[in-house]
């Protein structure tokens, strides 16, 4: 007993000291040159969807800010693995609001619940389609009517941009990367990121963006107590 509970101080104090000299990432995402002109949304006949927008909705490829700042772009940590700390962590909220999935783009980690609402007075069905079902992850089709209770969902295996769509409404996805490890982002409007409490070391980081870095940009990185600072500047594809 006195051998178990001296391990278990030691894994605390172990923890507590690698919080301690901890630091953040941080950084920003740009696109280098103008992106394609967004598609026009076609064959919106739901009545709650067409109320919702006055104009016609538009695909979102490329979410770029007037100096370049790239949204929905997933940063994250390579090379680690087995760090999930998912099953503790609070669960991501997908929305169904205006006949959209908000956020577009997402992340989280291995066993980490993934919340999905339905806003909208209006039916979808929420049909997260993985490609890693090797891993675990499965395919799912729910219906999911106006008022009715959150849809709750979770995948044990890494896998990048996992698709959710609505197969009522075909112009709505939502895509969500599944990370093995807490050491990821994703840009906002801003195109800025913050990785959080990363230990001390040397790194390999990776940007990926559905249209633009797809299969990822990589840069090294060394993260001190301090922490460290990094940008990429994506190209149009």
């Amino acid at each position: 007993m006195k051998l178990n509970q001296t391990l278990a101080l030691i894994a605390s104090f172990t923890t507590a000291l690698q919080l301690a000299t901890a630091g953040n990432i941080t950084g920003k995402v740009t696109l280098k040159g103008a992106p394609p002109a967004e598609k026009e949304i076609t064959g919106v006949t739901d009545p709650v969807c067409s109320a919702a927008h006055p104009t016609p909705m538009k695909t979102r490829f490329y979410m770029v800010g007037t100096g370049g700042e790239l949204a929905d772009t997933v940063v994250m940590l390579k090379g680690i693995t087995g760090k999930s700390t998912g099953a503790s962590a609070a669960p991501l909220l997908i929305d169904q609001n205006g006949c959209e999935y908000l956020p577009y783009v997402g992340a989280v980690q291995t066993g980490q619940k993934i919340s999905v609402k339905n806003s909208d007075q209006t039916m979808h069905n929420v049909h997260p389609t993985p490609v890693n079902t090797a891993g675990g992850n499965k395919e799912e089709n729910k219906a999911q009517f106006a008022g009715a209770a959150d849809l709750t969902f979770t995948f044990p295996a890494a896998e990048t941009f996992l698709r959710f769509k609505c197969d009522v409404h075909p112009w709505m996805f939502s895509y969500i990367t599944v990370v093995d490890h807490p050491y990821f982002a994703v840009t906002g409007k801003d195109g800025a990121f913050t990785i959080k409490d990363v230990p001390p070391g040397k790194y390999k980081i990776v940007a990926l963006h559905r249209k633009a870095a797809k299969d990822g940009v990589e840069q090294d990185i060394e993260v001190t107590a301090d922490g460290a600072k990094l940008d990429f500047a994506l190209d149009v594809k």
